[in-house]
């Protein structure tokens, strides 16, 4: 491996570990209640390097989930290199998260996963930082689209149905709801979802109706 790559795997290693202390003095303190400077000195690092890798508080928590940031455009970019279209494509991939109980999707009762969800959605500092996560995914997605107005209308559609779902999948968990119980309903509010997306947008789903 070459001296970039190492130095960014070792970049990539210390974003991870200092997210994770973060996270767990959250978890067990309040978010409000830890120190950015507490959080360095348990990670090991100074404050000024601490801000180098997450310019704000917020980050550390976003950070657990900042990969599914540019999800929807990686799913339709690989969807169009097997023949398929961006809504078939962003359909399956919702489907097959659910069906494998992706955190993300909402559809998740694990302990740890429970708690992660209520710190980021009953904090609302955290709430408001994670609309601009959003944001930045609806403009990846309006990139892949093709650009303009009308892709980022679309992509505008479609990362609000990802997040509805999940955050309606995730109401039901938190209100102590058991995934066995969720999920019929979950896939078929998907699949309504993502229907009435493609009535709406018939030029992302020109193969929907073979899915």
């Amino acid at each position: 491996m070459s001296e970039t790559g190492l130095r960014e795997r070792k970049r990539q290693r210390m974003y991870q570990a200092v997210s994770e202390v973060a996270i767990r003095l959250f978890l067990e303190r309040g978010f409000d209640a830890v120190s950015v400077a507490e959080i360095a000195a348990a990670a090991e690092i100074s404050k000024p390097t601490l801000f180098r890798y997450f310019p704000a508080k917020e980050d550390l928590v976003l950070h657990r989930i900042a990969d599914h940031e540019g999800e929807a455009a990686r799913v339709v970019a690989e969807g169009r290199a097997e023949g398929l279209a961006p809504l078939p494509a962003l359909r399956r991939h919702f489907l097959d998260g659910l069906a494998a109980d992706d955190p993300v999707t909402g559809l998740n009762d694990h302990p740890a996963v429970r708690a992660f969800y209520d710190l980021l959605y009953g904090t609302p500092s955290l709430v408001a930082r994670l609309y601009g996560y959003l944001e930045r995914s609806e403009e990846a997605l309006a990139e892949v689209l093709g650009g303009g107005l009308d892709a980022r209308l679309a992509a505008g559609q479609i990362i609000a149905v990802r997040r509805i779902l999940a955050e309606e999948n995730w109401r039901r968990i938190a209100a102590g709801e058991q995934v066995a119980d969720v999920r019929a309903d979950a896939v078929a509010a998907a699949e309504r979802a993502f229907a009435v997306l493609g009535a709406g947008l018939p030029q992302l789903a020109r193969s929907f109706e073979a899915q």
